[in-house]
């Protein structure tokens, strides 16, 4: 154990209260996908965000600070990854994001710092009309979305890929084109340069501020991460209602992008979306940046 002086110190109910509030905030967003899981039924628009992120509910659900305070009264966070215990005046024990950890943690936080940082300088791009949904199914039978049937049908959501200019900038979309759609691309695609590609218009890159958070858990505090999966959220839902899915058995009216009406709908969302992400990326970076400065 050492002592801390300088980090911010919460008592038992102080934090115990925040951390309720965190956990009704969880509940009232993954609740009923709880509830679908339990009775074997699967969602194509909200297990996406468990499936393909892999942080698990009961992970989102369990409230962090962040770096920088220490709770009073906690024993319950002394096996918690990425904590420690520290002695404070008095001989009181306190639980804090453990150094060490951070240290291990210390060239993700950097990658992500350079990665939002050289996403957040770029002009927001709006005109891909969420087509990397429809790449993903093109000139295929492999649709990825079994239990959903495609709006337009196979030779429907064809046409529409060849109608328009494929302008995806962020690679784990492009990564799951099929064969025949990859070439489409107004450019290709390479993890290498993700760093140089990736721009705030994008849902895929505004819903991965979720993503570059949790993997800094319990580093980032989780006011900030909750706020970050409410957005990716609202992303995922604008991205699979404009995607070539009949989604109307899960009550998503279609965003119908093969129209100039749907494609103006769609672009609306996407603004309002990357406005969003915007404040979170700004946050988030900021938290990175603290991080990385500390001795």
């Amino acid at each position: 154990m050492s002592l801390l002086s300088d980090t911010q110190v919460l008592a038992g109910p102080d934090w115990r209260a925040r951390a309720a509030a965190h956990r009704g905030r969880v509940d009232a967003l993954v609740g009923p996908y709880l509830e679908r899981r339990a009775a074997g039924s699967k969602h194509p628009v909200i297990d996406f965000l468990f499936t393909y992120y892999g942080h698990k509910p009961a992970q989102l659900k369990r409230w962090h600070p962040g770096h920088g305070i220490t709770l009073l009264d906690a024993t319950e966070y002394s096996e918690a990854r990425g904590y420690h215990q520290i002695s404070l005046p008095g001989d009181n024990p306190g639980w804090t994001a453990d150094p060490t950890f951070l240290e291990k943690r210390r060239s993700t936080i950097e990658f992500v710092t350079q990665l939002l940082s050289a996403t957040a300088t770029r002009p927001a791009q709006l005109s891909c009309f969420g087509l990397h949904e429809w790449a993903m199914v093109y000139r295929t039978d492999e649709v990825r979305h079994q239990q959903v049937p495609l709006r337009l049908g196979s030779a429907g959501t064809d046409a529409v890929v060849e109608s328009m200019q494929l302008r995806c900038t962020h690679f784990d979309a492009f990564r799951f084109f099929t064969p025949e759609a990859v070439p489409l691309n107004i450019e290709p695609l390479t993890r290498e340069d993700q760093v140089d590609r990736e721009q705030p218009g994008c849902l895929h890159a505004n819903m991965d501020i979720y993503k570059w958070g949790f993997k800094l858990t319990p580093l980032i505090g989780s006011d900030l991460l909750l706020s970050c999966f409410e957005l990716a959220c609202a992303a995922r839902e604008l991205d699979m209602k404009a995607s070539p899915y009949d989604l109307a058995e899960f009550g998503y009216e279609p965003i119908r992008i093969e129209t100039p009406q749907g494609r103006a709908e769609y672009v609306r969302g996407q603004a309002d979306i990357a406005t969003r992400a915007e404040t979170l990326r700004t946050r988030l970076l900021d938290a990175c940046r603290d991080l990385l400065a500390t001795p």
